[in-house]
């Protein structure tokens, strides 16, 4: 299975601290992996309204669908906390 999300509001730094909370172990500063599962991150600057920017993270979960579907929903829970 693979499922790719963007989030804007958090650094891709708690991206990899969300994930790493969940269960994964940072491998890279754009690789985390756990049990069953790998996310890929990266982020970029993006035009929110004018001329205010936000930073975006994108990041791409794949595994096994047993694992990577509780994944994104508690990951997604844990950024929405965080962002805007």
């Amino acid at each position: 299975m693979r499922e790719q999300k963007s989030f804007r509001g958090i650094s891709q730094r708690l991206a990899r601290n969300y994930l790493s909370n969940l269960g994964g172990e940072a491998v890279s500063d754009d690789r985390v992996e756990g049990d069953d599962w790998t996310a890929t991150l990266s982020s970029e600057k993006v035009k929110a309204a004018g001329s205010i920017e936000l930073t975006e993270v994108t990041v791409v979960f794949e595994g096994e669908a047993s694992a990577v579907e509780p994944l994104v929903e508690d990951f997604t829970r844990k950024a929405m906390r965080a962002g805007g």
